[in-house]
């Protein structure tokens, strides 16, 4: 199976990530003028995710913060990695979704994702539990009813305005998600890059059993993990350093801190534990120099045959992560702006 960089479309998924002395609206706003800026740079997606009750994480309100991405933007497609289909009634999904591809027609994807809250306290304020996850399958079935009209079981209730609408569904997948994806004929979101041979086993079942749909002819197949590009290898690793440093932390003391900046993160003393966790989360990613980063997706395309990299990258440096994007833009030949002098972060 190959595929190459050149025939790949590359979107980015952001989070909403808070960084040290940034309150949760300041990295909502930084979200949307990110937005603005990699639609400058060519990609093909925005997406926003959605957390409840995740310090750390401004990104609650995945359909709300979509529609105001859309409304900042003209041409890139908007759209959630993902909504978590477990917490909503898939008719009032439809309605929401109904409006944004009404407000913006033909820019809209919906990603849905199968996660219930993060901890017990947050699934009993969402008034769910893990068996919620169950029934994804029939979950999904009825959310696209509500747009398609074939609503068995509520015939006298219509979804709108979503009825008739085609947003872009997605399944965002692995193991047992790979199947139900399949089956109902939807593109997936597969990753992250890390787990190599976890992805590549479940692109395979995937592809094995994708049944064609009114939603997709054949099967369609986004990578998501992390990229770090920059002029050198210790620059892109450094990229890395306050996205590990707070999942080692949250690993070890049940709270997701706000990003920090990579200097102060590689003078902290940390227990072995912490350490263990920290540098796990420095390993794996595709990283390095604009070449590295080049032949690294090169060699993940063609083992997978990806339609298309959808990229979480987080960092304190707002500066070097747009770099960053600009340089993979570069890689990507997307890019629009030249390195080395790329758009700059700026809080206005």
């Amino acid at each position: 199976m190959t595929s190459t960089i050149a025939n790949t479309r590359f979107s980015v998924l952001d989070r909403s990530r808070t960084r040290e002395g940034q309150n949760a609206p300041e990295a909502l706003r930084d979200t949307v003028r990110l937005a603005r800026q990699l639609e400058s740079l060519g990609y093909h997606r925005f997406w926003v995710s959605e957390h409840h009750s995740v310090p750390g994480v401004a990104g609650s309100a995945p359909t709300v913060l979509a529609a105001a991405v859309a409304a900042a933007t003209s041409t890139i497609r908007v759209g959630t990695g993902g909504v978590m289909l477990p917490n909503h009634r898939p008719l009032v999904v439809a309605e929401q979704f109904g409006v944004l591809e009404s407000l913006f027609p033909g820019r809209i994807d919906m990603g849905l994702g199968r996660s219930v809250g993060f901890t017990d306290g947050i699934r009993r304020a969402l008034g769910k539990d893990k068996q919620d996850t169950e029934d994804f399958a029939e979950r999904i079935g009825e959310l696209l009813g509500w747009f398609t009209g074939d609503q068995a079981l509520y015939p006298q209730v219509h979804a709108l305005p979503a009825e008739g609408l085609r947003p872009e569904p997605f399944v965002l997948a692995m193991g047992e998600g790979a199947d139900i994806a399949a089956a109902a004929g939807l593109p997936m979101v597969v990753g992250d890059l890390r787990g190599r041979d976890r992805m590549l086993r479940a692109v395979e079942r995937y592809r094995a059993g994708f049944r064609p749909s009114a939603w997709s002819q054949r099967p369609q197949v986004i990578i998501a993990g992390t990229v770090a590009v920059a002029g050198s290898e210790e620059e892109a690793r450094r990229l890395l350093v306050p996205e590990a440093w707070s999942m080692a932390h949250s690993r070890t003391r049940g709270v997701f801190p706000p990003l920090a900046p990579a200097g102060r993160i590689e003078t902290l003393p940390m227990t072995a534990k912490e350490r263990e966790f920290y540098e796990s989360g420095l390993r794996g990613h595709v990283q390095g120099t604009e070449e590295q980063v080049a032949a690294a997706l090169e060699a993940v395309i063609g083992e997978t045959g990806a339609d298309e990299v959808l990229v979480t990258t987080s960092t304190y440096d707002r500066d070097a992560l747009l770099e960053s994007f600009t340089r993979l833009a570069r890689v990507a030949e997307l890019g629009r702006v030249p390195v080395p002098n790329p758009p700059t972060y700026s809080a206005g």
